[in-house]
């Protein structure tokens, strides 16, 4: 009898042991799945950051030289909304556009350009361009300067964006002097904030969009822009990029 009680109470330990076992196993067969999983959430989240990082980059320099603004632009701070384009008034307005402290003369036509000209006054009035910097210069036979991104980097706005395109000239001529929106290529409502002073006679080809809204013109100043800031050059000797110069916009008033 003392041999089955002992007996019974070695397979009922046994019993123990292996269901011990068990219970192991399954937690760590649980913890093993859990990691799997969350490493793959966690690769997959990376492997998105990544492709949209490529992604912007490749929309970005999609065509070197083309001036181009995010598809949606960031908004700043301030809330911003598209003013109706009978802001314009369907006349002229003057000013000046003050960038490194030099004074730029400047004519903006509504009534060629009524939505972006209207654009640009109400974010003119509100400050919005002040203290913005020109963040991208381009000199390898075409020769503008674009500035007026909230972000710095090209992908900011005013936190709208528009269309039409507006007065693009039919032979994809920019005199120097232009003052015209940048816009994402291939969509011609995708203007916001950011425009592009043309320092010498340059030509854009059209996209399957069109050309580029011209808002007006710099009427006096410009000789010193070039000798003060697109002179100097792109950073990294290249021919497109930030300019050596740091350029940022001081004021913009319109009248």
């Amino acid at each position: 009898m003392a041999s089955n009680r002992q007996n019974d109470r070695e397979a009922r330990q046994a019993r123990e042991r292996l269901r011990a076992y068990q219970a192991r196993q399954t937690v760590h067969e649980t913890k093993t799945k859990r990691r799997r999983r969350d490493n793959w959430i966690a690769g997959g989240a990376v492997l998105v950051v990544i492709v949209l990082a490529v992604a912007t980059q490749l929309l970005y320099f999609a065509k070197p030289g083309t001036p181009s603004a995010s598809a949606s632009p960031s908004a700043s701070a301030q809330t911003y909304t598209l003013p109706p384009k009978t802001l314009a008034g369907n006349r002229h307005w003057t000013g000046a556009l003050t960038i490194n402290d030099i004074a730029l003369g400047v004519d903006l036509d509504g009534a060629k350009a009524p939505q972006a000209v209207s654009s640009t006054i109400g974010l003119a009035s509100k400050g919005f361009y002040d203290g913005l910097t020109c963040h991208r210069l381009t000199n390898g036979g075409f020769y503008v300067l674009q500035c007026g991104d909230p972000k710095g980097d090209g992908s900011g706005g005013p936190g709208y964006s528009y269309g039409p395109i507006e007065n693009a000239p039919k032979d994809d001529i920019y005199p120097a002097g232009t003052l015209a929106m940048a816009r994402q290529s291939d969509n011609a409502s995708s203007q916001g904030s950011q425009f592009f002073i043309v320092y010498k006679d340059t030509k854009i080809p059209s996209d399957s969009a069109g050309g580029y809204t011209v808002i007006g013109k710099v009427t006096s100043g410009l000789d010193k822009l070039i000798s003060g800031v697109t002179d100097k050059g792109v950073q990294g000797g290249g021919t497109d990029g930030k300019p050596v110069v740091a350029t940022t916009i001081d004021s913009f008033s319109l009248q």
